[in-house]
Protein backbone atom coordinates (compact mmCIF):
# COMPACT_ATOMS: atom_id res chain seq x y z
CA UNK A 1 0.00 0.00 0.00
CA UNK A 2 2.71 2.23 0.87
CA UNK A 3 6.52 2.58 -0.09
CA UNK A 4 9.06 3.31 2.36
CA UNK A 5 10.17 6.49 0.10
CA UNK A 6 6.27 7.67 0.63
CA UNK A 7 7.23 6.62 4.43
CA UNK A 8 10.09 8.92 4.29
CA UNK A 9 8.49 12.01 2.79
CA UNK A 10 5.50 11.54 4.91
CA UNK A 11 7.94 11.87 8.08
CA UNK A 12 9.85 14.94 6.99
CA UNK A 13 6.41 16.38 6.22
CA UNK A 14 5.38 15.78 9.39
CA UNK A 15 8.47 16.15 11.66
CA UNK A 16 7.15 19.13 13.31
CA UNK A 17 3.04 18.65 12.69
CA UNK A 18 0.45 18.47 15.89
CA UNK A 19 -0.84 15.30 16.71
CA UNK A 20 -4.19 15.99 15.47
CA UNK A 21 -2.92 17.22 11.80
CA UNK A 22 -0.60 14.08 11.66
CA UNK A 23 -3.94 12.20 12.85
CA UNK A 24 -5.95 14.02 10.21
CA UNK A 25 -3.65 13.22 7.31
CA UNK A 26 -3.60 9.19 8.15
CA UNK A 27 -7.74 9.42 7.92
CA UNK A 28 -6.94 11.31 4.52
CA UNK A 29 -4.38 8.71 3.53
CA UNK A 30 -6.88 5.69 4.50
CA UNK A 31 -10.11 5.68 7.09
CA UNK A 32 -9.94 2.31 7.76
CA UNK A 33 -8.38 2.68 10.93
CA UNK A 34 -8.22 1.51 14.08
CA UNK A 35 -5.75 2.27 17.35
CA UNK A 36 -4.52 -0.12 19.73
CA UNK A 37 -4.11 0.51 23.32
CA UNK A 38 -3.13 -1.65 26.42
CA UNK A 39 -3.90 1.15 29.32
CA UNK A 40 -0.33 1.82 29.94
CA UNK A 41 1.15 5.41 31.11
CA UNK A 42 0.15 7.69 29.12
CA UNK A 43 -2.57 5.88 26.68
CA UNK A 44 -5.62 8.12 27.93
CA UNK A 45 -3.58 11.13 25.08
CA UNK A 46 -3.54 9.23 22.21
CA UNK A 47 -7.01 7.97 22.72
CA UNK A 48 -8.37 11.20 23.21
CA UNK A 49 -6.82 12.56 20.43
CA UNK A 50 -7.88 9.96 17.74
CA UNK A 51 -11.48 9.59 19.33
CA UNK A 52 -11.93 13.77 18.99
CA UNK A 53 -11.50 13.25 15.42
CA UNK A 54 -12.99 10.08 14.68
CA UNK A 55 -15.83 8.95 17.67
CA UNK A 56 -16.44 5.68 16.49
CA UNK A 57 -12.65 4.69 15.79
CA UNK A 58 -12.09 0.97 16.59
CA UNK A 59 -10.41 1.26 19.87
CA UNK A 60 -8.09 -2.67 20.04
CA UNK A 61 -7.60 -3.66 23.78
CA UNK A 62 -5.24 -6.80 24.26
CA UNK A 63 -5.43 -7.57 27.80
CA UNK A 64 -3.18 -10.33 28.85
CA UNK A 65 -4.54 -10.90 32.06
CA UNK A 66 -2.32 -10.30 34.49
CA UNK A 67 -2.89 -6.25 34.20
CA UNK A 68 -3.03 -4.48 37.79
CA UNK A 69 -6.07 -3.28 39.85
CA UNK A 70 -5.10 -0.16 38.70
CA UNK A 71 -4.95 -0.51 35.44
CA UNK A 72 -8.03 -1.91 35.34
CA UNK A 73 -9.67 0.62 37.35
CA UNK A 74 -7.46 3.02 35.04
CA UNK A 75 -9.11 1.37 31.64
CA UNK A 76 -12.76 1.73 32.98
CA UNK A 77 -12.51 5.40 33.54
CA UNK A 78 -10.80 6.42 29.90
CA UNK A 79 -13.34 4.25 28.20
CA UNK A 80 -16.33 5.65 29.87
CA UNK A 81 -14.87 9.49 30.06
CA UNK A 82 -13.81 9.13 26.40
CA UNK A 83 -16.94 6.65 25.24
CA UNK A 84 -14.93 4.87 23.37
CA UNK A 85 -16.00 2.05 21.00
CA UNK A 86 -13.49 -1.12 22.01
CA UNK A 87 -13.34 -4.40 21.29
CA UNK A 88 -11.26 -6.71 23.68
CA UNK A 89 -9.28 -9.26 23.01
CA UNK A 90 -7.91 -12.09 25.35
CA UNK A 91 -5.80 -15.00 26.00
CA UNK A 92 -7.87 -18.39 24.54
CA UNK A 93 -6.36 -19.66 27.79
CA UNK A 94 -7.25 -18.09 31.38
CA UNK A 95 -4.53 -16.14 33.45
CA UNK A 96 -5.18 -18.47 36.25
CA UNK A 97 -4.76 -21.77 34.24
CA UNK A 98 -1.77 -20.53 32.93
CA UNK A 99 -0.39 -20.18 36.53
CA UNK A 100 -0.78 -23.74 37.40
CA UNK A 101 1.07 -24.79 34.31
CA UNK A 102 3.60 -22.26 33.15
CA UNK A 103 3.58 -19.02 35.55
CA UNK A 104 5.22 -16.12 34.41
CA UNK A 105 8.38 -17.49 32.81
CA UNK A 106 11.80 -15.16 32.49
CA UNK A 107 12.86 -13.90 29.07
CA UNK A 108 15.60 -16.24 29.59
CA UNK A 109 13.20 -19.52 29.80
CA UNK A 110 12.69 -21.55 26.82
CA UNK A 111 8.50 -21.32 28.05
CA UNK A 112 8.96 -17.28 27.54
CA UNK A 113 8.42 -16.96 24.02
CA UNK A 114 5.15 -19.51 24.19
CA UNK A 115 3.92 -17.43 27.14
CA UNK A 116 4.18 -14.35 24.58
CA UNK A 117 2.20 -16.02 22.01
CA UNK A 118 -0.29 -16.79 24.18
CA UNK A 119 -1.25 -13.98 25.93
CA UNK A 120 -0.06 -10.97 23.72
CA UNK A 121 0.81 -12.04 20.30
CA UNK A 122 -2.02 -14.38 19.26
CA UNK A 123 -4.65 -12.36 20.59
CA UNK A 124 -3.14 -8.74 18.38
CA UNK A 125 -3.37 -11.24 14.87
CA UNK A 126 -6.40 -12.34 16.31
CA UNK A 127 -7.78 -8.61 16.63
CA UNK A 128 -5.98 -7.27 13.24
CA UNK A 129 -7.38 -10.03 11.25
CA UNK A 130 -10.63 -9.22 12.64
CA UNK A 131 -10.72 -5.24 11.87
CA UNK A 132 -8.50 -5.28 8.79
CA UNK A 133 -7.17 -2.13 9.24
CA UNK A 134 -5.02 0.14 6.56
CA UNK A 135 -3.86 2.28 9.17
CA UNK A 136 -3.25 1.48 12.52
CA UNK A 137 -2.42 4.42 15.30
CA UNK A 138 -0.44 3.56 18.67
CA UNK A 139 1.46 5.67 21.36
CA UNK A 140 4.81 4.64 20.19
CA UNK A 141 7.08 7.12 21.42
CA UNK A 142 11.21 8.31 20.56
CA UNK A 143 13.30 7.02 23.38
CA UNK A 144 11.24 4.11 24.12
CA UNK A 145 13.50 1.02 22.55
CA UNK A 146 16.18 1.30 20.12
CA UNK A 147 13.90 0.21 17.67
CA UNK A 148 11.21 2.81 18.41
CA UNK A 149 14.09 5.53 17.70
CA UNK A 150 14.10 4.07 14.18
CA UNK A 151 10.72 4.26 12.92
CA UNK A 152 9.06 8.13 12.84
CA UNK A 153 5.81 9.09 13.52
CA UNK A 154 5.02 6.98 10.24
CA UNK A 155 6.11 3.62 9.53
CA UNK A 156 4.70 -0.13 8.42
CA UNK A 157 3.79 -2.96 10.49
CA UNK A 158 5.18 -6.40 9.81
CA UNK A 159 2.09 -6.70 7.94
CA UNK A 160 2.31 -3.43 5.63
CA UNK A 161 -0.52 -1.71 7.56
CA UNK A 162 -0.05 2.45 8.24
CA UNK A 163 1.51 2.35 11.39
CA UNK A 164 0.86 6.16 12.91
CA UNK A 165 2.40 7.65 16.34
CA UNK A 166 1.12 11.04 16.73
CA UNK A 167 2.98 11.83 19.84
CA UNK A 168 6.27 10.32 18.66
CA UNK A 169 8.51 13.32 19.33
CA UNK A 170 6.63 14.21 22.86
CA UNK A 171 8.52 14.28 26.08
CA UNK A 172 6.97 12.88 29.22
CA UNK A 173 6.37 16.36 30.38
CA UNK A 174 4.31 17.72 27.41
CA UNK A 175 2.38 14.44 27.58
CA UNK A 176 1.74 15.44 31.32
CA UNK A 177 0.29 18.70 30.14
CA UNK A 178 -1.86 17.80 27.41
CA UNK A 179 -3.46 15.20 30.06
CA UNK A 180 -3.89 17.94 32.40
CA UNK A 181 -4.85 20.45 29.57
CA UNK A 182 -7.98 17.62 28.38
CA UNK A 183 -8.89 16.88 31.96
CA UNK A 184 -7.64 12.93 31.45
CA UNK A 185 -6.36 10.50 33.81
CA UNK A 186 -3.29 8.32 34.30
CA UNK A 187 -1.71 5.47 35.73
CA UNK A 188 1.56 4.40 36.41
CA UNK A 189 1.06 1.01 38.54
CA UNK A 190 1.06 -0.95 35.09
CA UNK A 191 2.82 -4.53 34.88
CA UNK A 192 3.66 -6.27 31.56
CA UNK A 193 4.09 -9.87 32.09
CA UNK A 194 5.99 -10.12 28.80
CA UNK A 195 8.91 -7.55 29.22
CA UNK A 196 11.84 -8.20 32.18
CA UNK A 197 12.87 -4.51 31.17
CA UNK A 198 10.69 -1.21 29.73
CA UNK A 199 12.80 -0.99 27.14
CA UNK A 200 12.73 -4.24 25.70
CA UNK A 201 10.47 -5.24 22.76
CA UNK A 202 7.51 -7.61 23.07
CA UNK A 203 6.93 -8.11 19.16
CA UNK A 204 3.99 -6.49 18.36
CA UNK A 205 6.09 -3.96 17.05
CA UNK A 206 9.51 -5.04 16.02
Amino acid sequence: MFTETQIEELNKSFEKATPAEIIKKAFVLNDKAVVTTNFRPYEAAILHAVSKMESTIPVVWCDTGYNTPQTYKHAEQVIKDLNLNVSLYVPKQTSSHRDVVMGIPSIDAPEHALFTEQVKLEPFKRAMDEHKPNVWFTNLRQGQTAFRNSIGIFSLSKDGVLKVSPFYFWSDEKLDAYLEENNLPNEFKYFDPTKALENRECGLHA
